[in-house]
């Protein structure tokens, strides 16, 4: 046993464990398809040379056009984080611009290998599509002004009825607002741009949105918004694939892992800090918390 840790050691001290390991890790695409089935999207896409992913354009953070007419945004992130993984080239990835209702029939048809575009995970699209991991939990958050009496959220809540809250109208609009703030005047109204308008006009104190848009617009700008320190009703965001397809759907999840917890994570925490302005998770060694 002495002789097998010393060795050991002695690999270590001269790098040719790391050597072994880093050569393993860069085996070609050829290498990799061939250990897929042989009816796996997973060797079709390596054969290709690039990933089809099919997104939207226009809901910031997570997909819009930026100054450059480019595509950006978090759901563009993880398209070419999983380019990164299938290639070690995040450039390798054709986005396919489509509506939100297109999202299903495009993965279904085969049209796209994965839709990534905040679809939120359920029971009943998991009938239909398979799901990677979350890559993201979205909730409902509260959106103030910075030179409100009532920017905070306890400030909101200390108001009673006298605090006003926009929101998009839906059947569980008035009901979602009442679970945190259970005496609050609740504004539904017809657009988010509405909503958001509501707090800009100040005939609403404070407006109901995604978390996702509290951070993107507070971080874009705070000297107009503020984040009330508030969010619930959690809902989970997962990139949709074809089901029947398990060697695809692993490498997904595995991708996605190592990106979010592991440590080829520079695609994902640089993201996390341009569109939501917060630092990235902490990843330390050890046992996993996930």
């Amino acid at each position: 046993m002495h002789d097998i840790v010393g060795s050991r050691r002695n690999l270590f001290k001269s790098g040719l464990v790391g050597g072994l390991a880093l050569a393993a890790t860069a085996a070609s695409a050829r290498t990799a398809a061939a250990q897929a089935a042989p009816n796996s999207l997973l060797r079709t896409v390596l054969d290709r040379g690039k990933l089809i992913v099919g997104t939207g354009s226009t809901n910031a953070p997570w997909h819009f056009e930026d100054d450059n007419g480019q595509l950006a945004g978090m759901d563009i992130a993880m398209g070419r984080i999983l380019a990164k993984g299938l290639f070690d080239d995040d450039k390798k990835v054709e986005f396919v611009r489509q509506d939100a209702a297109q999202r299903i029939p495009n993965i279904n048809t085969g049209k796209v290998d994965i839709v990534i575009q905040f679809m939120t995970m359920s029971p009943a699209r998991a009938q239909l599509i398979a799901f990677s991991r979350p890559y993201y939990v979205e909730g409902i958050a509260l959106l103030t002004r910075p030179d409100s009496d009532k920017k905070t959220f306890d400030a909101l809540l200390a108001a009673g009825s006298s605090a006003r809250v926009s929101i998009l109208q839906n059947v569980d609009a008035e009901a979602s607002v009442r679970k945190v703030l259970p005496q609050a005047n609740v504004m539904q109204l017809d657009s988010q741009a509405n909503v958001i308008l509501a707090l800009d006009s100040k005939r609403a104190d404070a407006a109901a949105v995604d978390l996702s848009t509290v951070w993107w617009l507070s971080k874009r700008h705070p000297d107009k918004y503020a984040d009330a320190g508030k969010s619930w009703n959690s809902m989970l965001y997962g990139a949709g694939m074809k089901q029947g397809d398990p060697d695809w759907v692993r490498f997904v999840n595995t991708t996605f892992d190592v990106a979010i917890h592991g440590h080829q994570n520079e695609i994902y925490d640089s993201a996390i800090r341009d569109y939501f302005g917060i630092a990235p998770p902490a990843r330390a060694p050890g046992l996993p918390k996930f």
